[in-house]
């Protein structure tokens, strides 16, 4: 019985967390962690996803999961010249745009109007079932908030890790769209394929490692035992996010929080559903769709879960984007180097809204 507890509490306290490449084999002193989360946080004052929106809804995927979708318009109140659909990673929520979302609406050249969701599973949204727990099924639901919510005008879709996965699926699935209405793609800590190639070991993304699978059919059978179990775990759980998740161990406290949040929000059983997914996603060929986009690729070096290797790959593949590489920023390098991030962000919309889609057609057809 003690082994079985054993792999109970490292299974649902980090394997959760080891899921999204956040915590796996990390030991914590309580002591320290009390110690680090008292020390003086830069953003104690900052609102750390809890933004107002300007709208609230759901949109139907195409199988009716529900999805829970905000829309944020330009602060000064503004026409927008286009729209920034952000899309979220694996084991996190919309929240995690917290900063790009608020310093995007207060951009008048060009005005944006934001769209931002949770991922099915993920956040407010509702969960389907578990063979429709794919990044195709992903990218389909991006193409009905799409539909939903912006059904003219430009786009640039913005997705980190499995966000930006999400995104390649979707230029794999209908490349139309990505010759005519999205304008600039950013992806950001994410891979097109090799997941297991470099940082995460492929075998923690495998429905057939024995411990991932011990633990997707105890979420399945005691859902509530294992996120119990997860919870008791929270302190070994929180010094995995901010080793893992980070690049700077002095990363202020309220962000690992706000990380440790959403992880918490998604439960063991929808971490495991996702996983094979995740192993083997391979969207290098859908790649050459976003030829006609400005793009923008971006990652932090200190990235433990998608190294900047895998950004270096895919900008190979378009050689026409801009590849940022962010010094010392970890997986989650838009919460850690914000405003370096945003800036860039800004500078993808810019260029975005410029008309560029009949040259990059007419190159496209040469190349």
């Amino acid at each position: 019985m003690n082994t079985l507890w054993k792999a109970v509490g490292w299974a649902g306290g980090v394997l959760g967390a080891a899921a999204t490449g956040v915590a796996v084999g990390v030991a914590a002193n309580h002591k320290k962690v009390a110690k680090d989360r008292r020390q003086d946080d830069p953003l104690a004052d900052e609102p750390l996803g809890k933004l107002t929106p300007n709208r609230e809804s759901t949109v139907a995927a195409d199988d009716g999961v529900p999805l829970s979708v905000e829309e944020v318009d330009p602060a000064d109140g503004g026409k927008p010249d286009l729209t920034v659909v952000l899309v979220h990673g694996f084991a996190l929520d919309r929240r995690c745009w917290h900063f790009q979302r608020r310093d995007l609406a207060t951009l008048t050249e060009p005005r944006v109007r934001q769209v931002l969701y949770d991922q099915r599973g993920h956040g407010r949204s509702g969960r389907g079932a578990a063979e429709a727990s794919t990044i195709d099924q992903l990218a389909r639901d991006l193409d009905e908030v799409l539909r939903a919510l912006v059904p003219t005008g430009p786009i640039v879709l913005v997705g980190h890790s499995m966000g930006g996965m999400t995104i390649m699926a979707l230029a794999e699935q209908q490349p139309e769209l990505f010759a005519d209405r999205v304008r600039g793609v950013a992806l950001v800590g994410t891979a097109a394929g090799a997941v297991g190639g470099a940082g995460l070991p492929k075998s923690v993304l495998s429905r057939y490692n024995p411990v991932t699978l011990g633990v997707g059919r105890l979420a399945g059978l005691q859902p509530g035992l294992v996120e119990w179990v997860r919870r008791r775990a929270s302190t070994l759980t929180w010094s995995g996010i901010r080793a893992l998740a980070f690049g700077d161990p002095k990363v202020p406290a309220s962000l690992v929080d706000l990380m440790e949040q959403m992880i918490d929000g998604t439960t063991v059983q929808v971490l495991t559903d996702f996983l094979e997914t995740l192993g083997t996603h391979n969207r290098y060929k859908a790649l050459a769709g976003l030829r006609h986009c400005e793009v923008l690729v971006i990652s932090g070096d200190a990235d433990k879960l998608t190294p900047f290797s895998h950004a270096e790959r895919m900008s190979e593949e378009m050689p026409h984007g801009e590849l940022v590489r962010v010094p010392g920023a970890g997986h989650m390098v838009m919460m850690e180097q914000p405003d370096l991030v945003t800036g860039h962000l800004v500078g993808l919309v810019r260029r975005s809204a410029v008309e560029r889609v009949e040259s990059r057609r007419r190159w496209w057809r040469r190349a």
